[in-house]
């Protein structure tokens, strides 16, 4: 079952050209340049993408339009990032994000 999304309410049409390399809790998976990473992750099976802060219950996709936060990981070193409105780009590294998360030193500088 294909479950990569090809029509995305806020993003819409995506077309997928490029297959690139995205690194998920240190694990390499083959994802689509410019598919947005929660799409990846379910095609690749994934489902939990969070825990909690409080009772460490695990989060996955939930609106798929960037309204909750239910699909927050770490990517790049950069906490609380909304997978379900982010694009793959190659060499990605995509962490489960536990709690509130925490930055990573070096995340975001340019």
């Amino acid at each position: 079952m294909n479950m990569r999304i090809t029509k995305h309410p806020i993003l819409g049409d995506i077309e997928y050209d490029r297959k690139v390399k995205i690194y998920v809790d240190g694990q390499e998976l083959e994802a689509i340049e410019g598919e947005m990473i929660a799409s990846a992750l379910l095609a690749a099976g994934i489902k939990t993408f969070r825990y909690t802060k409080k009772h460490h219950a695990p989060r996955g996709i939930f609106c798929g339009i960037g309204r909750c936060t239910d699909c927050v990981m770490t990517v790049n070193g950069m906490p609380n990032v909304r997978t379900c409105v982010t694009p793959v780009e190659e060499g990605m590294r995509v962490e489960t994000q536990h709690g509130c998360g925490k930055w990573k030193e070096g995340a975001g500088d340019e």
